[in-house]
């Protein structure tokens, strides 16, 4: 399925669902962090997804991360929460989704990395290389978020 991201965007349809996702910040020893290459939007992104009944938010995070990378994670900290009313994602299957992300701070702990159905690249990138990539801005607010060392609590808007 694709999927086309609004954001800010005068014209773009109106949401007709919200679904809890999660997105996870991993950082490995040399300070990259961990990336796929998405095939619903053809951007790079923080591996996350929806939330699912019977789990933890954490346990979402923990899954998603393993699905869409191979990965096995910890979650270590809420570093955001995003609720953006003007940041809509269109289905191709006609559903248009609300924004409403939570963003965590996880420590890898294991795995290998591959790539999966929404994975066309899973990659450790240099936070010095991530503005020559094709990402959504809303992945690059919540990078800078998470990697702002001198934030003391969660953004949350």
């Amino acid at each position: 399925m694709t999927r086309t991201d609004y954001f800010d965007e005068p014209g773009a349809p109106a949401a007709t669902s919200v679904v809890p996702s999660v997105v996870a910040i991993v950082q490995d020893d040399r300070g990259r962090i961990l990336l796929i290459h998405r095939t619903d939007n053809d951007l790079w992104a923080l591996p996350g997804g929806g939330h699912e009944i019977g789990e933890s938010i954490a346990g979402t995070v923990v899954r998603e991360v393993k699905e869409e990378t191979g990965y096995d994670v910890e979650v270590l900290a809420l570093t955001g929460i995003y609720t953006n009313p003007r940041h809509v994602m269109a289905y191709d299957d006609g559903e248009v989704r609300q924004q409403f992300s939570i963003a965590f701070r996880c420590r890898l702990v294991g795995g290998q990395g591959r790539t999966s159905p929404e994975s066309r690249a899973v990659s450790w990138i240099d936070p010095d290389e991530l503005d020559a990539l094709a990402m959504h801005p809303s992945m690059r607010l919540r990078i800078a978020h998470a990697m702002d060392d001198s934030r003391t609590t969660a953004h949350i808007g």
